[in-house]
């Protein structure tokens, strides 16, 4: 759809005629500059400057204290389990869907840059809990099955994938109607809003929370980094949404906010029930009902940020969670090691 834009041309690419989708032959989209969209560059350069990798991590004491049959409950290892399991595969799945639906249909060209980025970004991710699982010496076909096993994770990654598919078998020309524009938005919100917006979130609050009591102290360092990167990743795929809407008006129908609405609402609802399941009992000062307000609370905060009306005014239940995105990459929020992440390679020729 967006590979046919290189042509021989005696017309230069201006600013002015670069869009996010379906762009004509005014534009190449091979041609980087003259930049349009410059929130998607500085989200380039803000991921490439968050650069690190998972075997950076210590996982010495995570290793010691898992096999210490007394650190931690039944409860709480069912927890670290579940939460595991959850992101074993959620990570791929983000990949495939950014890599395979979402670059084939956006031909703007920085928009694709920091889209290579995230892509990459999500691989690292794969290898967090890859690590992570094979640190621990955990049943790797229980944790990289368990998005097929457990309904609570197969719910939220069904629910959250539903529009991958019909953007895969997608005729380019489609996009540019209304209905494949918005199937299209549609799997943008699956992607960035819920999955990477919402449903991370409560697997996030409840692995961090270990990590205030110095427990687990590699995974939650991790877990922080990735935190970082997923906010980026989720501010992108808004302005990502919002620029489409503004550029597309005749796709943000009445019928269509209400089909938005009701989808992260949707959400809200299975995110609750995986909270259910993972926490049965309250640990570590959480519960069901602290997960549920907290993701209520951050729903409300993405539908805002969509332009659409907040459904439930609900507080947030755990302030300690800004302070671990607004920390100075330099500080670590459990005190572990200082891990310093602009760093230049140490390649040997």
């Amino acid at each position: 759809m967006s590979d046919s834009c290189f042509h021989m041309s005696k017309e230069r690419v201006t600013a002015a005629n670069k869009r996010i989708l379906n762009n004509d032959r005014a534009v190449d989209c091979n041609q980087l500059v003259p930049i349009k969209y410059k929130w998607a560059w500085n989200f380039y350069l803000d991921g490439c400057a968050n650069h690190w990798m998972p075997t950076e991590v210590s996982m010495q004491r995570d290793i010691e204290q898992w096999k210490d049959p007394n650190k931690f409950t039944d409860a709480e290892r069912h927890v670290v389990r579940r939460v595991l399991g959850f992101f074993a595969t959620a990570e791929t799945l983000v990949g495939n869907n950014l890599v395979l639906a979402v670059y084939r249909c956006v031909d703007n060209p920085e928009c694709r840059q920091y889209l290579l980025r995230q892509a990459f970004e999500e691989a690292i991710h794969v290898h967090a809990f890859q690590y992570i699982v094979q640190s621990l010496s955990l049943d790797e076909g229980e944790m990289f099955n368990m998005y097929r096993e457990v309904e609570a994770i197969y719910d939220k990654d069904n629910h959250a994938m539903s529009c991958t598919q019909s953007v895969l078998e997608m005729d380019p020309k489609s996009l540019k109607t209304k209905e494949g524009l918005q199937t299209f938005v549609k799997n943008l919100v699956g992607l960035y809003v819920i999955t990477e917006g919402i449903f991370f979130y409560g697997g996030f609050v409840a692995i961090l929370s270990f990590g205030r009591q110095n427990r687990i102290p590699g995974i939650c360092e991790q877990i922080q980094y990735i935190l970082r990167d997923e906010s980026i990743h989720m501010n992108f795929g808004i302005e990502l949404i919002n620029a489409i809407k503004e550029e597309n008006p005749e796709i943000w129908t009445t019928e269509f906010q209400k089909e938005i609405r009701d989808y992260i609402l949707g959400a809200v609802v299975l995110e609750t029930r995986y909270a259910e399941e993972c926490l049965p009992n309250g640990i570590l000062g959480l519960n069901t009902a602290l997960i549920q307000q907290y993701i209520q609370y951050l729903a409300d905060r993405r539908l805002e940020r969509l332009h659409l009306n907040k459904q439930f005014d609900s507080e947030n239940p755990f302030p300690w969670m800004s302070e671990v995105v607004d920390l100075k990459k330099e500080k670590n929020f459990f005190e572990t090691r200082v891990t310093e992440y602009q760093t230049g390679g140490a390649l040997e020729w």
